[in-house]
């Protein structure tokens, strides 16, 4: 395998590792409760810390499938058929696209529940359109639940889903709230239903970290925890004294954890752009007529080195 080659691997081995490690980091409840008091109106002004505890269970993350049919389990306890999120057999079709952070949230009245899904993105998609992919997971948020949380045609107990989406290296800080809106074309009558069951947050997060005030105060503290460039120390610091984040252990180990990789993914991406400069220039002398000794000295390579290049250019060179 080549350097070049092996970089690639390299950075894109290092940058899963990143990715994983990020979303262990977001999916702290005290961070998941910072997000829900910008994003979900039941919550809005509240202390993130009185958030915490509407927070049930552990989130579960990169385990629940997304694709129909496989987002719930069906087990049998005690002759009584059972049906949850599928956190089982996770191994298993490992190329399944799967949500990346998922919880339910106990309402403040004690009793309705709401699901919460988590996206990260590191940049915006070009193949697709994101909003698509959104409106895609929202609906498969809302139609997983029959049978599981609610049955039959019990469509009253349909919980009101969140699917929030985190998208780094945008041009601006941002934020949407897509919904659900009822346009009266004719007549005045009023349906019954929630307009409210289906929500998409679209969080854009710029290059420029913002300074921190109420408007962009979720977008730094984002910014904040998956900026590449940000040191271990500089980013506890904003934590703990900006946002008054107990930074435990686990918090700790994992921006030291994501503080590493991404010094290494720079490091390989530097790397890979000076070897891609370096081919570039040999094989510019070699179209000037150059020979392959002469290309050699000047790049202090060898002329089994030049001729690698030209060849993986031009294959036809001999």
């Amino acid at each position: 395998m080549n350097t070049e080659l092996r970089n690639t691997v390299s950075a894109a081995d290092a940058y899963a590792q990143y990715d994983e490690t990020a979303k262990q980091l977001l999916s702290n409840k005290i961070i998941l409760a910072h997000i829900l008091v910008k994003t979900v109106d039941e919550f809005q002004g509240m202390n993130p810390k009185d958030v915490v505890p509407y927070i049930e269970g552990n989130p579960l993350i990169s385990a629940v499938p997304v694709e129909p049919g496989l987002t719930n389990s069906v087990t049998e306890k005690n002759g009584q058929r059972i049906v949850g999120l599928n956190t089982e057999n996770s191994e298993i079709n490992e190329g399944l696209i799967r949500f990346d952070i998922i919880f339910y949230v106990r309402m403040k009245d004690g009793v309705s529940q709401i699901i919460i899904n988590l996206e990260g993105q590191k940049d915006e998609p070009s193949g697709y359109h994101l909003m698509n992919r959104a409106v895609f997971y929202v609906s498969r948020l809302i139609s997983s639940q029959k049978e599981r949380d609610f049955v039959k045609t019990d469509y009253n107990n349909i919980r009101r889903v969140f699917s929030i989406w985190v998208c780094m290296n945008m041009d601006e800080n941002s934020m949407d709230h897509v919904h659900l809106t009822d346009d009266k074309l004719l007549g005045s009558y009023t349906w019954k239903g929630g307009l409210d069951l289906i929500n998409i947050v679209l969080i854009g997060i710029s290059n420029q970290q913002p300074q921190h005030d109420d408007r962009y105060e979720l977008h730094r503290l984002l910014s904040t925890l998956l900026s590449m460039e940000l040191s271990v120390k500089e980013k506890l610091d904003i934590m703990e004294i900006e946002y008054h984040i107990p930074v435990d252990d686990r918090i700790r180990e994992d921006v030291n954890t994501m503080c590493n990789l991404s010094q290494g993914i720079l490091e390989k991406g530097k790397a890979i752009g000076e070897a891609k400069g370096e081919a570039k220039f040999i094989f510019k002398m070699y179209e000037k007529g150059y020979t392959l000794e002469q290309i050699a000295d000047v790049a202090e390579k060898s002329v089994e080195e030049v001729r690698s290049v030209i060849t993986k250019k031009n294959p036809v060179v001999v």
